[in-house]
């Protein structure tokens, strides 16, 4: 079923209406939320669409998967490793992430840092 969930944050807090927040902060996860925008409960057949905030000085894991990743920027500034090589990026930054490719997503700064990640639905 199609649907639209209204966008309810502010500059520094991204929240949309009807979507949960959970704080990721274990294996490996520091200061960081996750809220999926577009899943199961939308019943979307093919992909996820998911928002992730890193707090300062939090990190996503450092992990290698088989499903790729779309990414864009939409808040703050933070560096994302990619194998061994660490780039920074900022708003409006997009970022692909191949398959199986070592990858981390941390914010070594003072404000948050929020981005939308979009990875194929496991089967």
């Amino acid at each position: 079923m199609s649907m639209i969930h209204k966008f309810t944050g502010d500059d520094h807090k991204y929240t949309w209406d009807n979507v949960k927040e959970n704080n990721l902060n274990s294996d490996g996860l520091k200061g960081v939320t996750k809220s999926i925008l577009i899943g199961p409960n939308e019943s979307a057949p093919n992909y996820i669409m998911r928002y992730f905030q890193i707090n300062p000085g939090g990190h996503s894991s450092l992990e290698r998967h088989p499903q790729e990743h779309e990414v864009i920027i939409l808040l703050g500034k933070g560096k994302v490793q990619i194998g061994k090589q660490i780039h920074g990026v900022t708003v409006h930054d997009v970022v692909f992430i191949s398959p199986n490719e070592l990858h981390q997503f941390c914010n070594p700064f003072d404000e948050p840092f929020g981005f939308i990640c979009v990875i194929p639905k496991r089967t």
